[in-house]
This record gives structure tokens, sequence and C-alpha cells, in this order.
């Protein structure tokens, strides 16, 4: 039996069908609901809205749970490697030996960029937004790969997919090279996927760059915990492109567009500089809580709290542990960890946060790991592009398998002003810029 949600005006009752998920979320499908009662919802920023239907991660934020295709994130977490798990998201189960050999040998065969579009970075300037450079290099490979921009089979698909996931990582290495005014780096075929971003960003012609062990699997696991997180807004944002008939390569990049902000992307980047910033002396971590709770203050706890999440991350938790695994193999000792536990514990006792369940999130940790490693502030964000790539790609996917999918187009309550007539340009008053 068909579960319905009755609303009522003062004149009539209407009815919409609810639809229930694997693990028994409930939406009510108001597809109707303006045809049938001249109304629209009002959603600002989406936080109560279904987008879609989707059977790639399953969140629930109540409980801390996260899971790819149905596997909890702690085991990916584990057992797996980035482009397992990659796989995994883009086609909905685990590979195969036989699969994982033929995408790996993929990867390897996509690994350089086309020599012409090498010189596509001279055009930008030194000191540009690796970002930027990134979301620009990705919509232009759509021009040397226009056939696989709109991939019509699941070759296709993993063809495109291959180009993006392996490309992706010499366009960041090189963005990284450019600023510093370095020699590009190539790819080794006998690297790891992580071993080979690593390789391409730190070696230099005269002083290769050794990969330590636990290093390539802290940035493999970093990305792995980037993989995919549900509707976000750069996912959103993807398929909300994808929606348009837009091909791949353009909607991953409006994904990185998206991602940039300091809210999204950019929000690993914010808690280091919270951390610079209390370590510089203007501020310990007490007075950090005691401002943070102070809504005049300006000050704001970084790296605490999520949209989705009430509990505590569980990436995060990952990450803490990750965090001092690295510190010990480096030999590395850095003021701001110290710091950010000692933020962390206060955080966790104090009932304001206690009460808001506001945790420490992914981003709180991610950042501290890259500085560890050497990563610059500006391609904290790139690297979480590089991780969140393969769940674009399965959601553009998705989308555009649903032949059910319409293009995206979200309704407004308008507010402005009400007919006025024209007036000429000499009788206009003046306006405050």
């Amino acid at each position: 039996m068909t579960e319905n949600i009755i609303l009522k005006d003062d004149h009539n009752e209407f009815k919409f069908p609810v639809v229930v998920g694997t693990e028994n979320e409930k939406g009510i499908d108001i597809s109707n609901l303006r045809s049938e009662t001249g109304y629209v919802t009002l959603d600002p920023g989406y936080g109560n809205t279904g987008s879609c239907e989707s059977r790639i991660t399953y969140i629930n934020g109540e409980k801390g749970i996260l899971r790819y295709r149905g596997i909890p994130i702690e085991e990916l977490a584990q057992h797996s490697d980035f482009i397992e798990v990659a796989d995994l998201l883009i086609w909905g189960s685990l590979a195969t030996k036989k699969m994982r050999e033929r995408f790996t040998a993929l990867l390897t065969d996509n690994a350089l960029l086309h020599e012409s579009l090498k010189h596509h970075f001279e055009g930008f300037p030194f000191d540009a937004h690796p970002m930027a450079m990134l979301s620009a290099m990705v919509n232009a490979l759509s021009c040397y790969h226009p056939v696989l921009a709109l991939p019509q089979n699941p070759r296709e698909i993993e063809e495109a997919a291959a180009i993006l996931i392996s490309k992706i990582r010499t366009i960041a290495a090189f963005s990284y090279k450019m600023s510093r005014g370095e020699p590009f780096i190539y790819p080794k075929a006998k690297f790891s996927y992580a071993e080979n971003l690593l390789h391409m960003m730190f070696s230099l012609p005269h002083e290769p760059y050794e990969v330590h062990p636990e290093v390539k699997r802290a940035v493999d696991l970093i990305l792995i915990l980037h993989a995919d997180h549900e509707q976000n807004c750069s996912t959103s944002t993807v398929r909300m492109v994808a929606s348009s008939g837009a091909n791949l390569f353009a909607s991953v990049s409006a994904g990185i567009a998206a991602l940039w902000g300091p809210l999204h992307g950019g929000a690993n980047q914010a808690v280091i500089e919270m951390l610079e910033k209390i370590h510089s002396g203007n501020m310990d971590a007490k007075q950090c809580i005691k401002m943070a709770k102070d809504k005049d203050s300006g000050i704001r706890l970084m790296g605490f709290g999520h949209r989705v999440y009430k509990n505590y991350d569980p990436r995060a938790q990952i990450l803490k542990e990750l965090s001092k695994k690295v510190f010990n193999v480096l030999n590395y000792e850095d003021p701001l960890l110290d710091i950010a536990l000692e933020l962390e514990e206060i955080a966790l006792k104090d009932s304001y946060f206690v009460e808001r369940k506001l945790y420490p999130n992914v981003d709180f940790y991610s950042g501290i790991i890259f500085r560890a490693i050497g990563v610059p502030k500006n391609m904290y964000p790139v690297f979480f592009a590089i991780g969140r790539l393969p769940g674009w790609i399965a959601h553009w996917r998705e989308a555009n398998e649903n032949k059910k999918s319409r293009i995206a187009r979200p309704r407004q309550i308008y507010t402005g002003p009400a007919k006025s007539n024209y007036v000429p340009i000499e009788q206009r008053p003046d306006r405050k810029p």
C-alpha cells in the first residue's frame, strides 16, 4: 500500500506519495505540487529538499554513518585503495581482478597530457590559483577527446573516467610546478596513483622525491575519504549541469568551480589559517573557544560542525589517527597539531558545542596532514577535487542514465518591486552604488 502525505489549505486537500529509500529514509514526492495546488516550496540552501534518488552513497548524519555503495567507509579505509574505490563508485560493485587490471592499465595509458594541451599552462599567470587552472584544463580536455565527452556505452564511460581520473593529477602537478617555475615532471608507469601524484609534484630532475610508504598511504586514504559525499554543493552542481545535456568534462569543470569555495573545498585551508592565527600569539585555544561562542566576535571555529553530520564525522576519526602516524614516520613536530588536539578536547567537553552537536569534521585534520607532507595551502582544494572526481563521474553517469530525469530548474518566490513604469534617463534620481 502506497503511503501518502496529505496537505491542506483553507479550501482543499491534496495527497502526495511518500518515497522510501533502502535505509527507510522517507521523502514526499512533490513533483506535482505546483500544478495541483499553485504553491511551490521555499527551502533556501535545499537543506530539506531531495533533488534525486541515488544508489551511490548513503549518509546518516545523526549516527555518523558513511557508506559507498553500501560498504562502510571504515572498511574501505582499512582494506581498499583509491582506484578500487573509484571503480566501486562508478560501477556500483567491487571489481574482479581482471576488471581492476584493465582499469589500472587505462589509467597508466592516459596519464600523459597531449603536448598541445601543455601549452595552455603558458597562458596563465605564474600566480594563478591552481583551482582556476584545474577547472579550465579539465574543460579543455573535451576538445582533445570529443567522442568521449558524451560517452554512450560502458566502454566509453570507462575510458572517459580513466582519462579524467588519470589526467587530473597530472594537471594538478603541472599547475603546482608552473607556480614555482620548475620543470614539469612526467608520471611513471610503475608508481601507484597517489605515489605518482606526489612524484610529479615534488620531484626535480636533479633531485628525485622518494615517497614514504606511510605518506603514500595517507594521500591515498585522504582521496578515499573525499571520493563522494552524497548531494553536496559540488556534486549537486555536476548533476545540475549534466541535466542540461552538458558533457562529462564540462560538468566536472563546473563541479571544480563549486568546490573552490571556502565553505566547501577550501574549508581545510581555513582550518590551517585559524590554527596559524592562534599559534601566532594573538589568542590561545581557550580564548578561541570562548570567542567562537560569541556571535559578535566574528570568530568561527573552523573544522567543527557539518551540514549533514550531527555526530562525529567518521572521516575525521580516521584522519585523526592517520595524522599521528604521518607525523611519527616523518619525525615531524607541528605545534598546530597540538593546538588542534587541544581545541578538540575543549570543544567536546563544552556544553555549547555538545548541545549544538558541533564535532570535528574531515577538514579539521586533512589540512594538518597536507601541511606535514609539504602541500601548500592553495593546493588543498585541488587534492579534494582529485578525490571527489570519481563521485562526480558516478553521479553524472547516474543522472544521464535516468530516463525520467528533467533539466534542473528550481522555482523562486519573487520579492522585488511590483509593476512600475519606465523612467526616462533625465528624470531618474541618483542611486547609491
